[in-house]
């Protein structure tokens, strides 16, 4: 038996209170998506509340992707063997019950156990979302559909840093999870009151073996990303422990998949060339969405000595232009070739990391406003048209599966690029220290000839030795940030060269 999601395919004809089931489907959107990031700033306040070290304090957030990542994959078939919206309203009752006890947690162990809790229920939510938006939506409104979708996922990690800020200091880190209350309970009540039911598929079984060698890999994977520059990456018997598990794990994956008659995620996906190329794209976008973030806080905040507050507001003009490009992407898309939109986002996006690479500490605030919204209108136009793209010759029955493919992908790129950018920065300030370090001695004839006036860089004196290291570790860091954009050019330039072989969906047959 195939593994449909319906009995008979939902069609916009067949949906009634279209409007409501989309409110609630980007209200469990945002629900996810800004839990990812939201949390990151109560950490400090969570570390002294239970009297962790900095290693153990980052399970709070270690535990929730890997928990997320790794119930990803069975959500095509949970969908199916229970129906979608049993299945949907479940995984926000959960999150939502889990975010509570998150709030309530009174030791380290249990806020982790419940952050697992909720990052499990929290999977489905993305990719039931969309694959729910694109089902209730005819193909002339999918643009539209999928614009608005696309504003709960970007606008989540974009938001969640400055809510879980004002938050925490106006109230305390706990309302952090206790704000989840209201929009769960309110989108479990619309979903239960508005989306149609269909029947599950009960004579499905599970495929335990493809689920376990996934789970294991890309929990091992998650694992070996987030603690391996603590770690020293490969110098760590446990990094290398895990490096293994996670390519065995894969690779047990896709060979189960390939030859099981019944796997978890069917074969059949790839034979999709514009889902199989915009998998990849969409883990390249993945690498750039929460790095550049990752990298932009510490420069606003450690470099140019911005308050936590100031940096918060000059890093919201991002989300305004990712906000206005995917309204217009989504208008855009159904009318022109969305290759166009998703190559047009994608150069900008570049445009925005090669003007940060000239960036020093005293950049005007007119110039990275100007960037940042470049890199948010980048963005957008990217995201809107790469799900159509992807999803509009795809078969509805394989839209969930698809969907939690590329939930799953860009999460992966996610970590991915926040490791090696986090990774590459530490290292190449180190590199950079010593490089500049190696000419500030005293047989340099520029600091023999100082002046009264900055006779304090004297190397020869304790002082002036603390004061030249200070000025040459923040020279290093400022070249080791430039160093990261350009990475981030590299990672997202050669993307642009699997548009080639995705075709126009408008010229070829559409599954309804």
């Amino acid at each position: 038996m195939p593994l449909a999601l319906h009995d008979q395919p939902m069609t916009a004809d067949r949906v009634p209170h279209r409007a409501m089931i989309t409110v609630c489907a980007i209200g469990a959107t945002l629900l996810q998506s800004l839990d990812q990031t939201i949390a990151n700033v109560a950490l400090p306040y969570m570390q002294g509340n239970f009297s962790a070290s900095s290693d153990e304090i980052t399970w709070v957030i270690t535990s929730y992707i890997t928990a997320a990542a790794m119930m990803t994959g069975p959500v095509g078939w949970l969908a199916a063997r229970f129906g979608r919206k049993l299945l949907y309203v479940t995984c926000i009752v959960g999150f939502t019950i889990a975010s509570m006890l998150c709030g309530a947690a009174q030791s380290l162990e249990q806020i982790v156990l419940f952050r697992l809790l909720q990052g499990m229920f929290s999977a489905a939510l993305v990719p039931l979302s969309q694959s729910t938006l694109l089902d209730i939506y005819p193909h002339e409104q999918r643009g539209f559909a999928m614009a608005i979708w696309g504003v709960g996922v970007m606008i989540g990690p974009i938001m969640g840093p400055t809510l879980g800020g004002y938050l925490t200091e106006l109230y305390n880190w706990r309302w952090v999870f206790y704000i989840n209350l209201p929009f769960g309970v309110l989108a479990a009540l619309g979903l239960m009151v508005f989306l149609p039911s269909a029947l599950p598929q009960t004579r499905l079984r599970f495929d335990w073996i493809g689920f376990a060698a996934l789970a294991g890999g890309i929990g091992a994977l998650q694992l070996m990303l987030d603690r391996g520059q603590t770690l020293d990456w490969f110098s760590s018997r446990e990094i290398i422990i895990e490096a293994v598990v996670a390519c065995l794990g894969i690779y047990l994956f896709v060979v189960h998949m390939l030859f099981s008659p019944r796997p978890l995620i069917r074969p059949l996906l790839f034979k999709d060339r514009n889902f199989a190329a915009g998998l990849v794209v969409m883990f390249a976008v993945g690498t750039i969405l929460v790095s550049s973030l990752t990298v932009m806080t510490p420069w606003l905040e450690v470099l140019s000595s911005y308050p936590v507050a100031t940096a918060g507001l000059v890093m919201a003009p991002r989300g305004l232009g990712n906000l206005c490009s995917i309204m217009i992407a989504g208008r855009l898309a159904t009318r022109i070739d969305p290759r166009y939109l998703v190559a047009t986002g994608m150069l900008l996006m570049c445009t925005s990391f090669w003007r940060m690479t000239g960036w020093t500490p005293d950049v005007s605030q007119r110039e990275i406003i100007t960037a940042i919204v470049i890199q948010g209108a980048g963005l957008g136009l990217v995201f809107t048209p790469l799900q159509l793209l992807a999803f509009t010759t795809l078969s509805p029955e394989l839209r969930t599966e698809g969907a939690s493919l590329f939930s799953l992908s860009r999460n992966i790129g996610a970590a991915v690029g926040v490791s090696v950018t986090s990774s590459l920065l530490s290292r190449n300030a180190q590199a950079l220290h010593e490089m500049i370090g190696a000419s500030v001695t005293p047989f340099n004839r520029a600091l023999q000839a100082l002046s009264p006036a900055t006779r304090l860089l004297d190397p020869t004196t304790h002082q002036g030795a603390a004061l030249l290291d200070q000025t040459v570790s923040r020279q290093a860091q400022i070249i080791a940030y430039s160093d990261n954009y350009v990475l981030m050019i590299y990672a997202t330039l050669p993307a642009l060269l699997l548009l080639l072989l995705m075709r126009n969906p408008r010229r070829v047959a559409r599954p309804s």
